[in-house]
């Protein structure tokens, strides 16, 4: 826990956050210590989460997080707010049982738009299964072409659909690593077969996801919670109240988990983050550490795209982007939001960034 009081102010605030992230500190031991304390964390853009984890886990590469994908150690599919996260192995089967049946219903429009009954899902289904037991692996396109070639339409937006649908199902996830932004697609009780201590109760599998909520991006409020997991706000409160006393109070509207390790003192130190890191990403209200006009900025245009951020002492303070390599370094562009930004004192961060990449660090210059 921390000493902050019931009106706890930002600062105290943004360090227990980054302590919780493993920012702010050792970090954590191995890509699947970081995904086991995050839960889920975004991981849409795949070449974005690798760095998310990178951040936090010293002495990794890509490398490092491809061979944690390859042994199992962490999944990645689509279970929660309709998007690709990577998940703690034994919680992917546990909270599609929360959120499938919300997002299908919510789905319900682009299926009758895309003419998928349930005939079609049973077809798609069928071949899937054919193409995939036995330990194959296949690409997207493997998996439409095959559907394509038994008579099921995968034009537009059909084929991602069709991939969704059987992804939330629990049928098939994201397997082997095939570029660095792609992975192949398998059957999901093959590459990674249930667990004995998957919760299996719904109150159970509400607890535990509050409280590693909790303890991954705390101090968190429920309605925080419930924006992260994509479940209604009563189901949040539901939560709240299975986690009991596995979760203590931080201030009047946040809560951290119990075992926490205690944090005293100030935020410090210096990150460059990915876009859709969960740092930014993970909670409903960011005015504790991003301005709305800055966040404006991390969002242009509110597309959805995240841009990658700085971060100093807890706050997000700009933005940057990689320039294209040349003579084997990587420059960086930085775009802070204020004048008066030392971006030298982000070196060290950018250091780490490029030798997570494999790359050398080329110039740092101001957008």
């Amino acid at each position: 826990m921390t000493d902050a009081s019931p009106d706890a102010p930002a600062p105290a605030l943004r360090a227990a956050r980054l302590a919780a992230h493993g920012l702010q500190g050792d970090g954590f031991a191995s890509p699947a210590d970081a995904v086991e304390r995050l839960v889920c964390l975004q991981a849409q853009d795949l070449a974005a989460a690798k760095w998310v984890l990178g951040a936090r886990v010293p002495g990794t590469d890509e490398a490092s997080i491809d061979a944690a994908i390859e042994s199992r150690a962490l999944l990645r599919s689509w279970p929660m707010r309709g998007t690709l996260h990577f998940v703690a192995p034994a919680m992917l089967r546990p909270i599609l049982r929360l959120t499938s049946a919300r997002l299908f219903q919510r789905a319900a429009k682009t299926r009758r738009d895309e003419g998928i009954d349930d005939d079609v899902l049973a077809a798609a289904r069928r071949v899937a299964v054919r193409e995939l037991e036995g330990g194959r692996a296949a690409t997207r396109d493997e998996l439409q072409a095959a559907w394509s070639a038994a008579g099921i339409e995968v034009a537009g937006q059909r084929g991602y659909h069709l991939i969704w649908h059987l992804a939330n199902e629990g049928l098939i996830c994201c397997g082997p690593v095939e570029t660095r932004a792609r992975q192949r697609f398998v059957l999901l009780d093959e590459w990674s077969p249930a667990r004995t201590d998957e919760p299996e109760d719904v109150d159970e599998i509400l607890a535990r996801l509050f409280t590693g909520y909790a303890r991954g991006h705390g101090p968190v409020s429920v309605r925080d919670f419930a924006w992260w997991s994509g479940l209604t706000l009563t189901q949040a409160r539901a939560a709240r109240e299975a986690a009991g006393d596995a979760v203590v109070e931080f201030d009047a509207e946040r809560l951290v988990a119990a075992d926490a390790a205690p944090h005293r003192g100030d935020p410090s130190g210096r990150f460059v983050l990915a876009p859709f890191d969960e740092y930014f990403l993970g909670y409903g209200d960011r005015s504790a550490f991003c301005s709305p006009d800055d966040a404006l900025r991390v969002v242009p245009g509110k597309n959805g795209l995240f841009l990658p951020i700085l971060v100093a002492d807890g706050e997000v303070v700009g933005t940057w982007r990689r320039s294209p390599a040349r003579r084997g370094a990587t420059g960086v562009e930085v775009a802070p939001f204020r004048t008066g930004l030392e971006v030298e004192e982000f070196r060290p961060a950018f250091e780490r960034w490029a030798e997570f990449w494999q790359t050398g660090l080329g110039e740092i210059t101001r957008a």
